[in-house]
């Protein structure tokens, strides 16, 4: 081990350098957001104070080498993004992620429940008028609804909410910056005329 290695978790005399050095390289390797928690099952006896004071310092750093990726807090933990600027050359790719992984139907589920959660199955399909089995557990299985517990009363039917999945998805820090109603019918909307073009281009 050379000099410069740094110091195994359970050692307490990390310094600060060497803790940035640590969080920023599990903040590379991870594909998900990563608590607090988290890193301080890696690091030991190193304090939560201390953590977050140099994830602080790393979004300085990121901020002051004017870098294209921002060290953000999303969905109850840490991730490393792209910068706000670089929105307009990554939507398309970003949007066409969601749109494959999502149907029309699953996008409209999806959005009953994150406005209306906890929310019972029976209760999608009153809005939907249609039957949704396949859709909620299609949504279940990809991480991005839940089971919330069960409804207080006769039947106690099963309650579904979004999950952090979810809010990383769609890039939002917490349910209260969920999207606007109208913003949910455009991106409907654009979908269903994209499904569209590919039906007819498939025909020709």
């Amino acid at each position: 081990m050379s000099e410069n290695s740094p110091t195994p978790p359970q050692d307490s005399s990390l310094g600060p350098t060497q803790i940035k050095s640590i969080l920023e390289a599990i903040l590379f390797a991870a594909n998900e957001p990563i608590s607090i928690k988290q890193f301080t099952q890696v690091l030991g006896d190193v304090s939560t104070h201390d953590i977050r004071e140099q994830l602080i310092a790393l979004e300085d750093d990121y901020q002051a080498a004017n870098r294209s990726f921002q060290l953000i807090e999303i969905a109850n933990g840490f991730q490393v993004c792209s910068r706000p600027e670089y929105r307009d050359w990554i939507e398309k790719f970003y949007t066409r992620q969601v749109r494959v992984r999502l149907s029309p139907p699953a996008l409209e589920t999806l959005a009953i429940v994150a406005y209306k959660q906890p929310v019972t199955r029976t209760e999608v399909e009153e809005i939907r008028g249609v039957n949704s089995d396949s859709v909620v557990n299609s949504l279940i299985q990809k991480g991005l609804i839940r089971i919330a517990g069960r409804k207080p009363g006769q039947g106690r039917s099963l309650l579904f909410a979004t999950t952090d999945r979810f809010l990383e998805q769609f890039g939002l820090k917490n349910l209260s910056e969920l999207p606007s109603i109208e913003e949910i019918e455009e991106i409907l909307y654009e979908v269903q005329n994209e499904e569209l073009e590919l039906d007819t281009t498939d025909e020709n």
